[in-house]
């Protein structure tokens, strides 16, 4: 079976009828400010056709990861006032999710007015292991929509999560697959079953652990994988070389050297930076150096020099293999790109991405802020995901509950 589409949901008509739309409002902030509004930015197109077609619009969305009780510095107030200021239609905050404010507010809306749920994580309901709490939960929710309502899943950010909102709500009203969902149901279908070759991936980040399946499932998927971040020294390592202080996860130097071997035989190649930023510290103005990948304990730090970034040699050969691709996935910085001594290495991948005629794909979370910081708009970019964990779990190969609970 497939998802039923929002465009056949306005077709069928939203005048009048309440629509409980859930949305990825999961943005970073700083106190009370929104530091990177791009999932607010995505949300809006869904929820604008909503209003235009005359429905009474309700947003769910979760925000960091209170521990299912109001906490004010896990409140929606910001990024509801982001997207008050975005629009020209009205936006209102409800005090709670489905309380006397919740209520109040929706019972009051009119045609072409937008009422945003404070924080589902607000109810350990919405999280819970009990289907039968999530449901009652979930009941609720449907309850704010009347006798017509609908259900707009637009968050895929939240899609791998068997939470109330995301998939206990869908098995109760009409559901509807928004079209933030489709698009990057679209592209990771173009990842996983049909990449014009070749096809390159750019891995980054903190960890080799937060990666393992993907990158195992990506192994004789991909062409050559790029690997940069604080997980390129338990390559590094997984090769016989010393990083000093470097970020090491010594459990996973067997996986990895397993992956290398693997990956030969399966026809993928990993590619590992020859050259690394070697600092004296972890700090925005720590001395540094650029040293070969297998000598980095003998940089003027030594055994405690610790890696921040991808090398100019490495930069540059990474740049080649994107400009020579087809499909290029990037996920992960290369290095701190929040301190500009260490932010080259991720700059020049975006350049690259920027460049090459491949259809480019930017993973969520730190690499679409990565890009955004370091000065590069979205639309410089194939597609800048907006999945984080769930567009990994479906790199994965794995169900996705949010999502199979729509094609029903």
């Amino acid at each position: 079976m497939t998802s039923h589409t929002l465009n056949e949901l306005l077709a069928e008509g939203v005048r009048g009828r309440h629509v409980l739309v859930r949305s990825d409002l999961n943005v970073p902030l700083d106190g009370s400010s929104v530091t990177d509004d791009g999932r607010i930015r995505a949300s809006i197109p869904v929820i604008q056709q909503l209003v235009d077609g005359g429905a009474r619009v309700l947003v769910s969305a979760h925000l960091g990861r209170p521990k299912g009780a109001p906490e004010p510095k896990y409140s929606l107030k910001p990024a509801a006032d982001r997207l008050a200021e975005l629009v020209s239609f009205p936006v209102r905050l409800a005090e709670d999710t489905v309380g006397t404010s919740a209520k109040g507010l929706a019972a009051e809306l009119a045609d072409g007015e937008v009422l945003v749920l404070e924080n589902v994580r607000f109810d350990a309901r919405e999280t819970s292991k009990d289907g039968a709490e999530r449901l009652a939960f979930a009941q609720e929710l449907v309850a704010l929509t009347g006798d017509n309502g609908a259900y707009v899943d637009d968050a895929f950010g939240a899609v791998h999560r068997k939470h109330a909102s995301v998939y206990d709500v869908a098995t109760l009203l009409p559901s509807y697959q928004g079209d933030l969902v489709r698009a990057e149901v679209e592209v990771l279908q173009k990842l996983t079953a049909s990449p014009e070759r070749p096809y390159v991936v750019v891995l980054g980040g903190s960890k080799v652990s937060d990666k393992l399946a993907v990158i195992d499932n990506l192994i004789g998927k991909a062409d050559t994988l790029l690997v940069g971040g604080g997980m390129l020294f338990t390559f590094l390592a997984a090769a016989g070389h010393k990083v000093a202080s470097s970020l090491l996860e010594e459990d996973q130097i067997p996986v990895v050297q397993d992956y290398l071997a693997r990956a030969e035989a399966a026809g993928s190649r990993f590619v590992v930076p020859t050259d690394v930023v070697v600092a004296s510290r972890f700090a925005a103005d720590a001395e540094h150096e650029v040293v070969a990948a297998d000598a980095i304990e003998e940089s003027a730090f030594g055994a405690s020099g610790i890696g921040l970034d991808i090398g100019p040699d490495s930069a540059a050969a990474f740049a080649a293999q994107i400009a020579g691709a087809r499909t290029v996935f990037w996920n992960g910085p290369m290095g701190v790109f929040e301190f500009e001594a260490f932010s080259g290495g991720t700059r020049a991948v975006a350049q690259a991405l920027t460049e090459t005629a491949a259809f480019t794909v930017v993973g969520g979370g730190d690499s679409a802020a990565a890009v955004r910081t370091l000065g590069f708009s979205d639309d410089q970019f194939g597609h800048i995901s907006t999945g984080g964990g769930a567009s990994l779990e479906y790199l994965e190969g794995k169900d996705l509950p949010g999502l199979s609970v729509l094609d029903r």
